[in-house]
C-alpha cells in the first residue's frame, strides 16, 4: 500500500512540477519571428560592431568584454576558439550556396573586391538605412543608400536563416556528437530577440536568471551563492562583475569548507543552540549527556531487597542463577 501511494505521488508531483518542455531558440525560429532584428544583427556582424566582434578573449583579440582585477583571466589564457564574426555568421554561410546563385555570387566578390575603407562606408550607410527596413513577401527593403551590395547580401541571409540551413551551419565540422552551440548562441545573444525572450522567462542576471527555469517553474536555488553578487548595489554595474562574482564565490566557498576548522567559528552551534530548537522533540523525550541520549532500561523486579545475597549472590534487579541439575544414578 505505501508502495502504491508513494508511486502515485511520484507520477502526479512529476506531471504538476515538472521542467519545463519550451521549445529551443534557434536562428530559424529568430529570424521569422524578428526578422527585422536579425538582419539588423547580421548587418554589425558584417561591420565587426557585434558584441561578438569586439568581445576579446576567447573568441578575437579585441578587448570589449575583458575583465580586469589585479590580473586578467581571460588575456592568459588568450584566443582559444578563434571567431571572425563577419566570417562566420554572414560571409562563409553565403559562400556555400554562392556557385549555385549568380546574383549572390557576383555580390560577394564585389564587396570582397573593395577596399576596407569602402566597406566600412558601405557597412555604416546599411546599418543607419536597416532601422527603416520593411518586408515585401517576406524580402528585406532597406531605403536607398550608398551601401553596396550588402542589401542583397543580408536579404539572402534572411532567406538562408528562416530556412534552418544557417542553423545548421553553425553546428557544422564538429565531431561525432553536435553538441558544441557556441556560435549560433553568440549570433542570437548579439540581437534582442533572445534577450527579450530571457527577459520575459525571467532569466536575466538582474532577475537571479542563473538559479531561475523558464516560466513559473521551480529552479535551482543552490545556485544562490554565485548569483547573490550580481545584486549588490555597486557590483551590478560593475565592469568587472564576472570576476568579482568568481572571486568572492570561492572566497565564501574555501570558508564554508574551512568552518569545522576555524576556533570560535566552529562553536557557534554551542552559543547559539538553533539545533536544540529544531530537535526539540528528541531533547523533550530524553536526557543528553556530551550531546548523546542517555536511554534508560527498565530492569525486572526482585524480591530481594539490595544486598541480599541469597539466590547465589543476586543482588536486587539481577537474575538468580539457574537451579543446579538433578541427579540420578551417576546419570546426569
Amino acid at each position: 500500500m505505501a508502495t502504491a501511494i508513494a508511486l502515485i505521488l511520484v507520477v502526479a508531483l512529476a506531471a504538476l512540477l515538472s521542467s519545463p518542455d519550451d521549445p529551443p531558440v534557434t536562428i530559424a525560429t529568430w529570424a521569422k519571428i524578428a526578422p527585422a532584428d536579425f538582419v539588423a544583427t547580421a548587418a554589425s556582424e558584417l561591420a565587426g560592431t557585434s558584441e561578438t566582434a569586439t568581445y576579446g578573449p576567447p573568441y578575437n583579440s579585441q578587448n570589449g568584454s575583458t575583465q580586469r582585477l589585479l590580473f586578467s583571466p581571460e588575456d592568459i589564457i588568450g584566443v582559444t576558439q578563434p571567431i571572425d564574426a563577419a566570417q562566420t555568421f554572414v560571409l562563409s554561410p553565403l559562400e556555400k550556396i554562392a556557385p549555385t546563385d549568380a546574383t549572390l555570387a557576383a555580390q560577394l566578390d564585389r564587396y570582397r573586391a573593395a577596399s576596407p575603407g569602402t566597406q566600412a562606408a558601405w557597412n555604416k550607410a546599411y546599418a543607419q538605412a536597416v532601422t527603416k527596413v520593411t518586408f515585401t513577401g517576406g524580402t528585406a527593403v532597406v531605403p536607398r543608400a550608398a551601401d553596396g551590395p550588402i542589401p542583397g547580401m543580408l536579404a539572402t541571409e534572411l532567406t538562408l536563416a528562416r530556412s534552418g540551413a544557417l542553423d545548421a551551419d553553425l553546428i557544422s565540422n564538429q565531431q561525432f556528437y553536435g553538441t558544441d552551440f557556441t556560435k549560433p548562441l553568440l549570433f542570437l545573444e548579439d540581437g534582442q530577440y533572445f534577450a527579450n525572450q530571457a527577459t520575459a522567462d525571467h532569466l536575466t542576471g538582474a532577475q537571479w536568471g542563473v538559479m531561475n527555469e523558464t516560466g513559473s517553474y521551480p529552479g535551482q536555488p543552490w545556485l544562490w551563492l554565485y548569483t547573490l553578487w550580481y545584486q549588490v548595489p555597486g557590483f551590478d554595474n560593475s565592469a568587472n562583475v564576472d570576476l568579482i562574482a568568481i572571486y568572492l564565490t570561492g572566497a565564501a566557498t574555501i570558508l564554508l569548507l574551512a568552518v569545522p576548522f576555524i576556533p570560535g567559528l566552529r562553536d557557534i552551534p554551542r552559543v547559539i543552540p538553533v539545533h536544540r530548537l529544531i530537535w526539540r522533540d528528541w531533547y523533550r523525550r530524553g536526557s543528553t549527556t556530551g550531546g548523546s541520549r542517555v536511554v534508560k532500561k527498565d530492569t525486572p523486579s526482585s524480591p530481594v531487597g539490595d544486598g541480599d545475597l541469597r539466590n547465589g549472590g543476586a543482588r536486587n534487579g539481577d537474575r538468580p542463577p539457574a537451579p543446579a541439575p538433578a541427579t540420578s544414578g551417576g546419570r546426569t
